[in-house]
């Protein structure tokens, strides 16, 4: 009996050891093969509740505003003109304003139209027996086109990167009249990582829009491309993928369809080429969209990269605009002679121009109502059927108090204009501590009072808790995807950067790379450093909004984003 009940006491003891064991093996292993982020993953909702706990911020009722139901009026929200540099002076009383696309008409690698506009004037040319001259401005053809568009500035000459910006401004009413098809020879292309383009050619056989639309669709590549409202390269690319879908018809049902199955898995887009070129840099996207010219003069892209051209050519053509007097009509034209003699295009080379000549346009001629309904189609199936969940995070610390919290009021006022009702939003406010100003809500026409009303109401004071703010944000966002699921959610932070109290950047960095939430920040008076390094962490865009062009800053990225 004694042996017996030794022996039961052994085995039950073996039994403890050997769970022991297994269960000590088993979460041992758990985590084995797994990357720390993924970890993370499974903390990320307990580490964010135990913030926002600690935060505690408080609730202020919603006060409702009047709201203006009238369309975004461009012409009122685009800064003076004179916030775009003047790179070529006139040096004669006689003369043509043009403007340019800044990738020829800035400095270094981008000044090739600079120098030789400064040698045209230099060359004492005459036009009815006066001395002539140009003046050159520097100004994004997106953002020219708006200028001309809306009558708020039209200068006597444009040449943009490509045909399109013509096509559009002809197409708003403005007299244009094509002058030369081509100053100089560009062409935009998609940069493929060169592993990836061995891969799409091993899979498809060739590497052209349609397998790299394909391949997106299909979830095999991640790509970027830029703002077709703004960006040359963007509206090529897009109208390219319209067509490739349906090329009888690119605005019908069959090209949208596909177009929206494309989008739903395209990650980013870019205001700007330069925030595309940062994404990339990153390493998270395999393929992006940039010109001939920028992608030959930036050495980290040669090697490692694939340029695949498409669309129609960039040849930054020029065009007169309005009813112009015969001098200034002469004046254009001696220009245009000027520019493309063999010495002006032999030199062009150096700043990388004139490659790639060989590319003919797979883009047929495309008329201007044709492109304005492109980008309409693009700004309602560009979240694919995903619509944006979206807290704005506003800064009304001391530092904010008097001018830079009044144009955090006008912006919001005015950019709300762009914002889709389909999509969602919510506003939190921030000093020493945070509140939720406006729960996430469908931006109805209710919500929209609301949100005017709360943007109206927001009063200054206080330190700056920065990240406590967009703990709150995040917290929100996670509760409201918890019964909306199919939304993507985004944060924009309103601030002059300076944060000076609450949780620190170091405390919330893990959170933000979890959740994988962009956060756009824009800047009033700011420590835009400090801005960026908020915005980096998902590759999403960072604004310096000064005095003149806020309004239509936020109101594109808004436009791009919502």
């Amino acid at each position: 009996m004694a042996k017996k009940g030794k022996f039961l006491f052994i085995s039950i003891i073996m039994l403890v050891l050997v769970f022991g064991l297994v269960y000590a093996g088993i979460t041992l292993t758990s985590n084995f093969g797994k990357t720390s982020t993924q970890v993370t993953t499974e903390n990320a909702g307990k580490e964010l509740g135990k913030l926002y706990a600690d935060i505690a911020p408080a609730t202020a009722e919603p006060v409702k505003g009047q709201i203006d139901l009238d369309p975004v009026d461009v012409a009122e929200s685009l800064p003076d003109i004179s916030k775009f540099p003047i790179t070529v002076e006139n040096t004669t009383n006689d003369y043509v304003e043009i403007f340019s696309s800044p990738e020829k008409s800035g400095s270094g690698v981008d000044g090739w139209l600079t120098e030789t506009a400064e040698a045209f004037n230099q060359a004492n040319i005459t036009a009815g027996g006066k001395p002539i001259s140009v003046k050159i401005r520097n100004i994004a053809s997106g953002t020219a086109a708006d200028y001309i568009k809306s009558g708020k500035y039209v200068p006597d000459a444009f040449t943009p990167s490509n045909e399109l910006w013509g096509a559009m401004v002809e197409a708003s009413g403005v007299k244009t009249k094509l002058v030369t098809k081509r100053l100089v020879g560009n062409v935009p292309g998609i940069v493929i990582s060169k592993a990836k383009y061995d891969a799409l050619v091993d899979t498809y056989g060739s590497v052209n829009v349609k397998t790299v639309t394909e391949a997106i669709a299909n979830n095999e590549l991640s790509m970027g491309y830029t703002d077709p409202f703004a960006s040359s390269t963007g509206l090529n690319f897009l109208v390219t993928a319209l067509n490739t879908y349906d090329g009888a018809n690119p605005l019908g049902e069959k090209a949208i369809q596909g177009f929206e199955k494309f989008q739903a898995n395209v990650p980013f887009t870019a205001s700007t080429t330069i925030q595309m070129r940062e994404a990339a840099k990153s390493g998270r996207l395999d393929a992006f969209v940039l010109e001939y010219q920028t992608y030959v003069n930036t050495a980290d892209l040669k090697s490692g990269y694939v340029f695949t051209p498409f669309g129609a050519r960039h040849d930054s053509p020029l065009y007169e605009l309005g009813q112009l007097p015969q001098n200034k009509q002469e004046i254009v034209q001696k220009f245009a002679d000027f520019v493309t003699q063999d010495q002006y295009q032999k030199k062009a080379e150096d700043f990388g121009f004139n490659g790639l000549q060989d590319y003919k346009s797979e883009l047929a001629s495309v008329d201007g109502g044709t492109l304005l309904s492109a980008q309409k189609v693009w700004k309602e199936k560009k979240n694919g059927s995903k619509p944006i969940a979206a807290v704005f995070v506003t800064d009304v610390s001391g530092s904010m108090d008097g001018e830079p919290l009044n144009r955090l009021k006008e912006s919001l006022r005015k950019g709300q204009k762009y914002l889709g009702t389909e999509n969602s939003i919510g506003l939190v406010s921030y000093s020493s501590g945070v509140t939720v100003n406006l729960p996430i809500a469908k931006y109805d026409t209710n919500q929209q009072s609301m949100f005017v009303g709360t943007v109206d109401s927001l009063q200054a004071g206080g330190g700056t808790a920065t990240f406590d703010g967009i703990v709150v944000a995040m917290k929100m966002l996670e509760d409201y995807m918890t019964a909306n699921p199919n939304v993507k959610p985004l944060i924009f932070v309103l601030s002059d950067g300076e944060t000076n109290e609450g949780h620190t950047l170091k405390d919330i960095r893990g959170l933000v790379e979890t959740y994988k939430v962009p956060i756009y920040t824009i800047g009033y008076n700011a420590d835009i450093k400090a801005l960026e390094s908020i915005s980096s962490i998902n590759e999403a865009a960072s604004i310096n909004a000064d005095t003149d062009d806020v309004v239509y800053k936020i109101g594109n990225l808004f436009n791009v984003q919502m």
